[in-house]
């Protein structure tokens, strides 16, 4: 079945000619049948072919493809990859964080891709112009279905297929790498039988011969890791010598690195022919890689491959592995994600790994079958072989994984407050009847009926009712007297931000005390979201340096957390805290944008400024006088921190110091101008009392006007009156030109009042202008 007979004016998107014998055997039902189609085929047996049919097929009929790719670090290569459709007209992009969106491209795009937190994201936005081009997709392709078993997002892909579902109803294209369980799958998206495939080992394109191999558990974790990176060079040592090619698994960025070092010594310890140096054209090529240590590596035939290097690194990599330059590659689990690159010999040396936000913590048994799925190389090898390194006392559980493979479960229970919350914010839940049609969307009502005995499935329809009864007492939901459900503010940015609901309601809490930066920080510190953050013993000391005696009520999680934060607003980050400080630090920003948006819905406009300087010193790391740079395009650590030692503290100083003196102060010409530009629209403001009085007499009111006045940018203001300290009025206006604000002198007991008018800046991270008068009371 040549591709050009098939798909004519597709073909050159296939870098192949003819399709496979599973290719063969799926292609009508994903061609020409317009049913829902689940497939299950080994690892390298050719899903992604598949894939592209599909949307093609959406293509061809003139429509819009989403393709759900499983991690984000897989998007651009997908890009990348589809370069080919791009080339016959049609338009590939890929969706990835809120600053870089853009929207015209997205609305334009003939293939989507985004990960299941994106497209969950963009579906409860789906009602804005901004993000309604979601609404448009005619087929949706999920790669890795099985990731609905993922502890961590496999919840929230399930809730977005049923979203989808319910909002567009588009075509489902599930695939799949084996999995136990496909019937209930295929019943969940209602894939007819002659749509579902079950392709078992015998479409792997290599036997795969896989084992467990044990270690004893020492008492150092360190020496662990060396106890086991030697077991894998012995399983890998014998196909190395007989000119095979074996792919390491570790399990973060940093040990792939540590563990290419070790092993490069060692081979030359044990004289295991590998290595290229005497390849003077290779060590030409070398040159061109980025990364200083994986240029000396590669030509002793060890790398390492994960998911920061920059991207030609890894192009590199990849190509010099298929092409047998490299011997021996230390990974991390992305590269069993995306990339087809499979070695004779794959050992998996780590079954644990350290996640900032919630420890140690078992490897998926997903990832550990699709990584083992890399082992054999299709036209090379007979049969492929894969190892599981073990501790003695769990490799009795890897060895049942691999001998009876993994059903897939639903994760949904572990966060179904947050997932029915979502749901009525967005209007897909009306009223109590709709609940339960919600419900049976989902993959977690479907597996209950398969397996009906087992705890975790147990009276799913009273949990719902449950969770949505605990909705309605927390204040998160209400309902009307026709029984109909609607969120409250409350609901509804828990919902916009993603936050579990304990959450929402501290920081609900928060916006009812004076605005400042301690509890802010505490409360999102105690977040439930790092609720299983740990401090090890290493950066206890390093954390007690940061905060002193602050954060005392604290368990260590939340005071590692404040620790981090705190550092990064001071531009000082202890070493030992570098490990875990960029995840924590991206969840704290976006809980910070919570709490921002809890006061600014909330009618506190002070508070929403605090907040939105918060993130920025911790983004930037600038002091808290110069933070007011922060809110110029171009303006960050390096450029704010020039400028503020300079005497250049604020938009306005930058507006009066002009081009020439940005240049005076170290900036390039072109970037002055355009920082010059970019701070002459953002807001001026200066307070003008007009007639205000010096005195009045006792028992006398007299109304004066005061005159709040913006010589920059339009932007909502806000504008606060007290006398003696007690607040008098309040108020948030979007102001382009003057404000006049009625204030009341009053004479009263006092000998004197002072009055106050302080500008806030709900949306920018300048710094509020105060300024006071004092008034005699004759």
């Amino acid at each position: 079945m040549d591709v050009a007979e098939v798909v004519p004016e597709f073909a050159d998107v296939f870098p192949f000619d003819s399709f496979n014998e599973m290719q063969r055997t799926a292609l009508p039902a994903v061609l020409e049948r317009e049913d829902n189609v689940v497939i299950s085929a080994p690892t390298g047996s050719g899903k992604t072919a598949l894939a592209e049919l599909a949307i093609i097929k959406a293509l061809a009929a003139g429509g819009t493809a989403l393709f759900i790719a499983p991690m984000r670090a897989l998007t651009n290569e997908k890009e990348s990859e589809w370069e080919r459709i791009e080339q016959l007209g049609h338009s590939v992009y890929v969706v990835t964080g809120e600053r870089d969106l853009n929207p015209r491209r997205a609305e334009r795009a003939d293939v989507l891709v985004m990960t299941p937190e994106k497209v969950d994201s963009a579906t409860r936005k789906h009602d804005t112009p901004r993000y309604s081009f979601v609404t448009d997709v005619d087929v949706v392709v999920i790669d890795e279905v099985h990731l609905l078993d993922s502890r961590s997002r496999g919840s929230v892909l399930e809730v977005v297929v049923s979203r989808l579902r319910r909002l567009v109803d588009p075509r489902i294209v599930a695939l799949s790498a084996t999995m136990e369980n496909i019937e209930e799958v295929a019943a969940w998206l209602e894939a007819p039988e002659a749509a579902t495939f079950d392709f078992g080992p015998s479409y792997r394109p290599v036997d795969l011969h896989a084992g467990v191999e044990t270690y004893t558990h020492g008492e150092n974790a360190f020496a662990d890791k060396y106890r086991r990176l030697y077991t894998a060079l012995d399983l890998a040592e014998p196909h190395l010598t007989e000119d095979g090619q074996a792919l390491v698994f570790v399990s973060s960025r940093q040990d792939t690195v540590k563990a290419a070092e070790t092993a490069r010594d060692e081979i030359a310890e044990r004289d295991i022919p590998v290595g290229a140096r005497g390849d003077y054209d290779f060590h030409s090529e070398t040159q061109v890689l980025d990364n200083d240590t994986l240029r000396q590596s590669v030509l002793d035939g060890v790398a390492f491959h994960h998911a920061g290097l920059s991207k030609s690194d890894k192009d590199h990599v990849e190509a010099w592995f298929r092409a047998g330059k490299i011997d021996l590659l230390f990974s991390t689990s992305t590269l069993a994600w995306g990339v087809n690159l499979p070695a004779r010999c794959v050992v998996i040396r780590d079954t644990k790994l350290h996640d900032p936000l919630e420890g140690e913590v078992d490897m998926s048994p997903l990832d550990i079958l699709q990584m083992l799925g890399r082992a054999g190389r299709p036209g090379y090898d007979d049969v492929g072989y894969g190892w599981v390194v073990a501790d003695r006392a769990e490799a009795d559980k890897y060895r049942r994984l691999l001998r009876d493979g993994k059903e897939i479960e639903s994760r949904l229970a572990e966060s179904l407050p947050e997932h029915v919350n979502a749901e009525i914010a967005l209007g897909t839940i009306e009223g109590l009847g709709d609940v339960m049609d919600w419900l049976e969307t989902t993959f977690y009502f479907q597996r209950a009926g398969y397996a009906p005995g087992e705890q975790a499935y147990e009276d799913v329809r009273e949990r719902v009712r449950a969770v949505l009864d605990d909705l309605l007492d927390r204040g998160f939901v209400e309902t009307d007297p026709d029984l109909g459900l609607s969120s409250t503010p409350l609901g509804q940015l828990a919902s916009g931000y993603y936050l579990r609901l304990p959450t929402a309601k501290r920081f609900r809490d928060l916006v009812d005390s004076e605005p400042a930066a301690e509890p802010v920080l505490a409360a999102v510190a105690r977040a439930e979201e790092f609720d299983s953050v740990s401090a090890r013993e290493a950066e206890r000391e390093a954390i007690d340096g940061v905060l002193g005696s602050a954060g005392g009520s604290l368990d260590p999680g939340a005071r590692k957390v404040l620790a981090i934060l705190q550092a990064s607003m001071d531009g000082d980050l202890p070493p030992e805290l570098r490990s875990d400080a960029w995840v924590i630090r991206q969840n704290a920003l976006r809980l910070l944008a919570a709490v921002r948006a809890f006061f600014d819905r909330f009618d506190r406009p002070a508070g929403a400024n605090l907040t939105r300087r918060l993130q920025a010193r911790i983004e930037t790391g600038v002091p808290p006088e110069a933070v007011g740079l922060t809110a110029i395009d171009g303006i960050g650590a390096g450029r704010g921190q020039r400028l503020a030692q300079a005497g250049l503290t604020d938009p306005g100083a930058v507006v009066e110091a002009g081009v020439s003196g940005l240049v005076e102060a170290g900036l390039g010409e072109e970037v002055a101008r355009s920082v010059t530009n970019h701070a002459a629209g953002l807001p001026r403001v200066e307070i003008d009392w007009g007639a205000f009085p010096e005195t009045v007499s006792a028992g006398e009111n007299d109304l004066q006007q005061v005159a709040v006045r913006n010589v920059g940018g339009g932007a909502r203001l806000g504008i606060r009156v007290t006398v003696n300290g007690v607040e008098m009025t309040r108020s948030v206006n979007y102001v382009t030109d003057v404000e006049q604000v009625p204030v009341g002198v009053f004479g009263s007991d006092n000998d004197e009042l002072t009055y106050a008018v302080t500008i806030t800046f709900p949306d920018h991270p300048l710094q509020p202008l105060t300024e006071t008068r004092t008034v005699a009371v004759e």
